[in-house]
């Protein structure tokens, strides 16, 4: 991505911090000298001078410049500037792999590697760009996540140290201290409320945010068993196969917080982190909606489209390899014909759960590479070249030969997977726009997107429509998703696209 967002200017971050705009909200910072302290631009506090205001583009920077985080806005629950943190440019996908956790077990060297640049160059880039250096973002996100854990959920300290990533309680509460110059328990002033034995976290974002429409389509694919969506969440059983917990995703209360609620039950400490982070991505949470709209509306042919739904995000999966297997068995198949055979696929293959989950709904874990890579799966209707496809699949993951790694651009992701059997460009952009959540993938060979984009009942190639869509870089996911809404909503509908 090439046009990675900036700052906004002083004129703008004064306007939406006085006016508290919700649409700047993690887009930038505002730190107060008088305090010490850095605010939301949504905080609800009584704004301060503007001769005592500095103004960051994230909590790094500001932390990184000596100021701690408001008690009252609570930035850890701010969202991410997904402008940042998605495309092809180096800092965003080094952000990405930041967000994996991939600094807390490898040093910075590793980091510079996987995003093929020099450590010294990826430190500059940081600094110029966001304003402190990758292990600065690192330690910052991991601080301000367990502020969240210890301000939100009863767990204990010791648990909480080590979901944001901490190897022992002494390390934490040093570091804790040190940055907030408070002790973690300090912030347990009473104890958090507990929703019938679930842990519950906000899940931030910047509106508009269309929930209605992102349950609607993963409604639609949604697998018995798996998962069960329902008008009001989405809902799926998920950890080791030992021990499994499960998860609800619904609406904040109340229409005021612009937040998703997520129930998570029987969950490891451990997995905390990357649940958050692998749902943050399913629901595109980061995204920052005027960014896009921007770009877009530019186009004659897209701007009703985002005018009637300004919200709409791009609804990624919750495991790459299920969405890689989705994509296969759904090629030239309706929606409800590839449901259909995904289910069986499940069924047949995948990880009986316990009864209690069951009764939920809950019956299995999708299958794992490893039960696919040599399973017969000719015997559930598919065909043989896609049943072969798909253990194609699962070897190639397996050895190492693809991945859904974010420190590979679009295209380099695009020719690893294509070279495998099966594996056109439509099913490997398909694969980077859900599995990835990639802003800028574009199935131009997709049907339904050559017959939406005109207007005259005409049907564009390929080509042509891959021409016309660079205008709309670097969001083109985006514009896939209004064109998929459009013709899903249109009588009579064109056709179905997985």
């Amino acid at each position: 991505m090439s046009n990675l967002a900036v700052i906004p200017t002083p004129q703008v971050c004064e306007q939406a911090r006085l006016s508290r705009d919700s649409r700047f909200d993690g887009l930038f910072f505002t730190a107060v000298t008088s305090t010490g302290i850095y605010c939301r631009p949504v905080c609800p506090a009584p704004p301060p001078k503007p001769q005592n205001v500095r103004y960051y583009a994230n909590a790094a920077a500001a932390e990184a410049a000596g100021f701690r985080p408001c008690l009252r806005c609570r930035p850890e629950l701010s969202p991410a500037d997904g402008t940042w943190r998605r495309g092809d440019d180096v800092v965003a996908r080094a952000l990405t792999l930041i967000d994996q956790g991939l600094l807390a077990e490898q040093p910075l060297s590793v980091l510079a590697e996987r995003v093929q640049v020099g450590e010294r160059q990826l430190r500059r880039l940081f600094v110029d760009r966001l304003g402190a250096p990758p292990i600065g973002v690192h330690g910052t996100r991991r601080l301000l996540f367990a502020k969240q854990l210890l301000t939100e959920t009863a767990l204990p300290i010791t648990e909480i140290a080590l979901a944001a990533g901490f190897r022992s309680l002494r390390r934490f509460n040093t570091t804790f201290r040190e940055a907030y110059r408070m002790a973690p328990r300090d912030l347990r002033t009473r104890s958090p409320a507990t929703d019938g034995g679930a842990l519950t976290l906000r899940l931030g974002y910047r509106p508009p945010y269309d929930f209605n429409a992102m349950l609607d389509f993963l409604r639609g694919r949604a697998l018995p068993g798996v998962e069960v969506v329902d008008t009001r969440s989405y809902a799926r059983a998920f950890g080791p196969a030992e021990a499994p917990g499960w998860l609800r995703v619904s609406a904040w209360p109340g229409t005021r917080e612009h937040a998703l609620k997520l129930e998570l039950h029987s969950a490891r400490p451990a997995l905390l982190l990357d649940t958050v982070n692998r749902l943050r991505r399913m629901f595109d949470l980061d995204a920052d909606p005027e960014a896009i709209a921007r770009t877009l509306q530019v186009d004659p042919r897209l701007r009703p489209l985002l005018k009637r739904r300004p919200g709409l995000r791009i609804p990624s999966g919750w495991d790459g390899f299920e969405i890689a297997v989705r994509a296969v068995v759904g090629q030239q198949v309706s929606v409800a014909a590839a449901r259909t055979l995904t289910t069986r696929l499940a069924q047949r293959f995948g990880t009986a759960l316990p009864e209690a989950l069951a009764a939920r709904g809950f019956t299995q874990l999708f299958p794992t590479p490893e039960a696919l890579a040599d399973a017969d799966l000719t015997g559930i209707g598919l065909t043989r070249s896609r049943a072969a496809t798909v253990q194609a699949i699962a070897r190639a993951l397996l050895d190492g030969q693809v991945d859904f790694s974010p420190d590979s651009p679009l295209d380099r992701f695009v020719a690893r997977w294509v070279a495998l059997p099966g594996i056109g460009p439509w099913t490997a952009q398909y694969i980077a726009l859900r599995a990835l959540g990639h802003p800028d993938a574009f199935p131009a060979e997709d049907l339904v997107l050559q017959k939406t984009l005109p207007t005259d009942g005409s049907r564009l190639s390929a080509r042509t429509l891959r021409s016309h869509a660079d205008a709309w870089r670097p969001w083109r996911g985006y514009a896939v998703m209004h064109l998929w809404r459009h013709a899903a909503e249109r009588p009579p509908n064109t056709g179905d696209t997985p």
